[in-house]
């Protein structure tokens, strides 16, 4: 499983930082727990976290971009679950190469909390509930605000030269 292997988080102190997080309405039940752990983790850490909504996966990307050139970080939320036809496959391989082409063209992190899983079940052990086992919405914010505070780092050392 993904969460082995998890590496120890050095503590992260987001404060001044501006974080969106995009999410999509499919899945309500396990999008709204995803979107509420990162909501609560950004703002624990200090971040100012401003909320959007759209209606599926593949309508992530053109949010995200826009953010992107906003906000020092973003994360995206969503899940894809398998069905029976090839379009799960397109849906995961779109939305994925597109927010990390985002990432890369805006030099802004985004955190990708986008579940892609075969069943209801397998996104509910991700979602961060009382009796999940991973916490991706936490975990895609503490991915991008470390990212940011990292290149702020960079350019900060860019700046001085």
């Amino acid at each position: 499983m993904a969460h082995q292997g998890t590496p120890d988080l050095p503590k992260l102190n987001a404060e001044g930082m501006t974080l969106a997080i995009v999410s999509t309405r499919w899945n309500e039940k396990i999008v709204s727990q995803l979107h509420s752990r990162a909501v609560d983790t950004a703002r624990g850490l200090g971040a100012k976290a401003e909320e959007y909504w759209v209606d599926g996966a593949l309508e992530l990307p053109v949010v995200v971009q826009a953010c992107a050139k906003r906000y020092d970080a973003v994360v995206a939320l969503g899940c894809v679950i398998r069905g029976e036809t090839a379009h799960f496959t397109y849906v995961c391989e779109s939305v994925t190469a597109g927010l990390t082409r985002i990432a890369l063209d805006e030099e802004t992190p985004v955190g990708n909390g986008v579940l892609t899983v075969d069943d209801e079940d397998q996104a509910l052990e991700r979602a961060g509930g009382e009796d999940s086992k991973e916490d991706k919405g936490a975990g895609a914010v503490y991915a991008a605000l470390g990212a940011a505070a990292e290149l702020a780092k960079v350019r900060a050392v860019a700046e001085k030269r």
